[in-house]
């Protein structure tokens, strides 16, 4: 069957050739040295029949007749499209290409710039590149193109581990803006509340965003809450989608981990329709399926219990499960995506525009394992009665939903230009709990339970407006944003009594609806951008965005830039200055559950109440509301010769009555206020968010880039990049504590808590890239370290462990066989490095017994180890 497969294609791809009447023969040169370049794709555009020059820049090409138009398309040159209408000999000059400056929107709505001619610090990451890392979503394909973009692995944290936090210098989910297409993108449903980075805060799935669909990503490293509104703290995402029409690509891939688990494959395919003549729609329809890793420490022995590997009578338990039955590692996972990008002419002044995507993803995950020591089965609900009783392995399993949609219209007429659009988003996480118990229950407690879950949807109406006068370009704008919050109890199965061991369910009585859940904001900006002295020299902006929130009231926030570039436009200076600001989310404000915790053996049940709770309100804890910063950016960036581009940019960003989630108050006194909740509501702690820290973060980002080094005649084109991100956050302020929760001599944010903030990110974290093209071949290495995380226990600074540097380096080779098809083999952490191992310093609680081999609460890379993938890819259709 295989044979019969290549034999067809083999028919298909010759079949073109064979119909051939025409020779065509040539050269292509460097239009500089008049030299031959060996390895350029020459392509008849419109179709497959294609040849590659020789080493010294010779080419053969059958055709079937003329004239016909030649596409040379090379790494190092710029492309050229010639019309050919004879057979005579040909020569085509091409030029080095000078270093990629694309155009980009992200800083300013009606006045896309480049690297260089911005105000503020912008990066470029295309479709190519995020390919090139080898990664298998969006998400960590970021992490390793972006240095002050972290988002790792999360494992044995419910729903966390089905999204995995990310973030911006460092700074937390919450502070990150990510927009589709210039549009907001609406956050998970999903507030972080397990102990992992990004704790007690909200995000955006971006899992949910397909690689395949994507054109490029612009990261604006800047404060923009005066252009964008609420979020846009530490910078802002774009996601820009593919438009390419008349062009159909395919992709497959493949692969596992060294240890022979985690295996994944996916596919994709990416086809574009030109609509009139100048209209296009773009679709993309994703699959991905990966299975789980196990990555568990092997102790033997049960300290967190007080089980030793002698025990009389578990001795023999242990020894059959060196791991004490833990899964740690990727949760399995399966997803299916489809993306539309769609734009169309109406008139000259109107373009009417859509865009939107559907994911679907299921995800299984596995709670500690209930060793039979620890929770019996004694009504035979998950053993046969008679057999031996080995314990349980707990499931927790999502089924995730998210949707974004905007409908526009755009354009413009003489110095006007204009947009209108609206956005719906939402995004919907149910869970599932199975193989396990509710001990309250006894005989007729059930082994799978539907705990509930959370949805969040949003609609966003925008109305933009742009005016040139001389010099200067003024933009003026309105949003209405409404949000609404949703908790779904779960069945009572899963919260009565004590609950399903693992993930009590969500109580009737913390059921949140969208009726109770919501609210509006109302926003405006204005923002005013001059280009003066000769060739536009001195740019000066100035932004100021005026909100209103039905459930706290009125923000303000400004913005002043200015740049100066000289030396022919090849070097510029800048700098910013800005106030920003974040809503508290909707989950931070109505979220409230119940879980169960179990700590030096014991198992408890901590509940966190949501901030309108009668027990935080007798607790003193004010209403939530908003953050605000000051944010400072002063930096050059240049362009001082063909080919290279370097950029090195400080950034200082100091944030006001941030948003936490606290330690967990507790107190066994029943005189103080504390103690009386906990008798009150049959809980051993309580947990809640407030605006209790002032922060500031400060850093260095710094960009050099150099592309298409000719390595001689025939020695092919290196190009290579270095790119870093160094930062410090610090709490500036002491931490503000309700008088109540003093009164119990608790603290309200520990140092456990603090170091989620401080120090469970790396500080620094660079990326070299080497890139060598000959031919159709291209080999990347790819060099990451991964600077120093630290954490801190919660009362005693001796058992403190910091995870020292690490460097991953990752070998790429893809090979293009012609212009329609490629494949690669990707080798990710190719020296299969892993993190510091957990070090207890005699803390049973540290790594859970032995449970946990590499840290989870703070991470810098995960601990997969080494990775092998292989891809294959086709394009078909006209080259643009």
């Amino acid at each position: 069957m295989k044979g019969s497969i290549l034999i067809f294609m083999l028919v298909i791809g010759l079949y073109p050739m064979l119909l051939a009447q025409t020779l065509l023969s040539g050269r292509i040169i460097d239009i500089e040295s008049d030299e031959g370049i060996s390895g350029v794709p020459v392509m008849v555009q419109g179709t497959s029949l294609h040849a590659i020059t020789d080493m010294d820049g010779y080419f053969e090409l059958e055709v079937e007749g003329l004239p016909l138009t030649l596409v040379c398309n090379h790494i190092a040159y710029e492309t050229i499209e010639q019309e050919i209408t004879t057979d005579e000999k040909i020569e085509i000059k091409l030029k080095l290409k000078e270093i990629a400056l694309p155009v980009m929107v992200v800083g300013s709505r009606f006045a896309p710039r480049t690297s260089i001619t911005s105000a503020v610090p912008i990066d470029n990451i295309t479709y190519t590149e995020l390919l090139s890392t080898g990664q298998q979503t969006l998400d960590k394909m970021m992490m390793y193109s972006i240095p002050s973009f972290n988002s790792t692995q999360q494992t044995i944290s419910d729903a966390t581990a089905h999204f995995d936090p990310m973030d911006l210098r460092g700074l937390g989910p919450s502070r990150t803006l990510v927009l589709i297409n210039g549009k907001r993108k609406n956050p998970s449903a999903l507030v972080y509340i397990n102990d992992t980075p990004g704790k007690g805060e909200v995000g955006v799935d971006m899992k949910s965003i397909p690689a395949a669909a994507i054109e490029r990503i612009e990261v604006l490293r800047d404060g923009a809450s005066a252009q964008y509104g609420s979020d846009a703290i530490a910078g802002v995402i774009n996601v820009i989608l593919k438009k390419d029409y008349d062009i159909t690509s395919a992709n497959l891939y493949s692969g596992i981990t060294l240890k022979g688990d985690g295996f994944h494959v996916g596919a994709n395919a990416n086809t574009g329709f030109r609509i009139g003549k100048e209209g296009y729609l773009s679709a993309t329809v994703n699959f991905y399926r990966q299975n789980e890793s196990q990555r568990a420490g092997t102790p033997g022995e049960d300290n967190l219990f007080g089980v030793s590997k002698d025990d009389s009578v578990w001795g023999d338990w242990l020894a059959d499960n060196p791991n004490l039955g833990t899964r740690v590692g990727q949760p399995e996972l399966t997803q299916g995506n489809v993306v539309l990008n769609f734009k169309t002419p109406v008139t000259k002044w109107l373009d009417i525009y859509s865009f939107g995507g559907f994911t679907y993803r299921r995800t299984k995950s596995y709670a500690l394992y209930r060793t039979p020591y620890w929770i019996p089965d004694p009504h035979n609900l998950l053993h046969k009665e008679g057999t031996y009783y080995r314990g349980f392995q707990p499931t927790f399993e999502s089924t995730i939903f998210d949707h974004n949609f905007t409908l526009g219209a755009g354009g413009g007429t003489g110095k006007w230009k204009y947009d209108l659009s609206v956005t719906s988003g939402s995004n919907h996480v149910k869970y599932a709990v199975n193989n396990t118990i509710n001990t309250s229950m006894g005989a007729n407690s059930p082994t799978s339970f539907n705990p509930g879950g959370y949805e969040f949807l949003n609609v966003i109406a925008n109305a933009d407006a742009a005016r040139e006068l001389g010099p200067v370009t003024i933009m003026a704008g309105v949003e209405y944003r409404t949000e609404m919050f949703a908790a779904k109890a779960g069945d009572t199965a899963s919260y009565f009594g004590s609950g399903a061991q693992s993930f009590p369910g969500i109580q009737d009585q913390n059921a949140v609806g969208f009726g109770d859940a919501n609210r509006y904001n109302i926003g405006g900006y204005l923002e005013v951008v001059g280009e003066f002295l000769k060739n536009k020299n001195l740019l000066i902006g100035a932004a100021g965005r005026l909100e209103n929130y039905s459930d706290f009231g009125l923000n303000f926030s400004w913005k002043g830039n200015v740049r100066y570039k000289f030396l022919k436009d090849r070097m510029a200076i800048r700098g910013s200055a800005s106030t920003g600001f974040r809503a508290p989310s909707l989950h931070q404000s109505y979220l409230s559950i119940i879980q169960t915790l179990i700590s030096g053996g014991t198992v408890s049940n901590q509940g966190t109440f949501n901030n309108q709770h009668p027990a935080v309100n007798a607790l003193g804890v004010p209403k939530l509301k908003q953050e605000t910063a000051l944010n400072f950016t002063a930096g050059i960036a240049a362009n001082p010769m063909k080919k290279m581009f370097v950029s090195l940019d400080f950034y200082r960003i100091a944030v006001k009555d941030r948003i936490v989630y606290s330690s967990s108050v507790a107190s066994s006194d029943p005189s103080t206020i504390v103690g009386q909740i906990m008798n009150d509501y049959s809980i051993t702690s309580l947990k809640f968010f407030t605006n209790a820290a002032n922060t500031v973060s400060q850093g260095l980002d710094f960009v050099f880039q150099y592309k298409g080094l000719k390595l001689g005649q025939k020695g092919g084109a290196l190009s290579f990049a270095f790119s870093m991100n160094m930062n410090q956050t610090k709490i500036d302020t002491a931490i503000t504590t309700p008088e109540a929760v003093s009164a119990a001599g608790v603290d309200i944010f520990d140092r456990k808590e603090q170091s989620r903030i401080v120090s469970a990110r790396p500080l620094s974290k660079m990326i070299l890239s080497l890139i060598y093209q000959w031919k159709g071949l291209r080999v990347q290495i790819n060099n990451t370290r991964f600077g120093a995380v630290r954490w801190q226990h919660a009362t005693n600074p001796d058992f403190d462990q910091t995870f020292r540097p690490k460097i991953l380096t990752d070998l790429q080779l893809q090979y293009q066989v012609n212009p329609n098809f490629f494949f690669g083999v990707y080798v990710n952490n190719i020296l299969n490095v892993y993190p510091d191992p957990i070090e207890t310093h005699g803390d049973v609680v540290t790594d859970l017994g032995g449970r946990f081999l590499y840290p989870w609460e703070v991470n810098q890379f995960g601990f997969n180890g080494t990775n092998f993938s292989v891809y294959l890819g086709v394009r078909f259709g006209k080259n643009k």
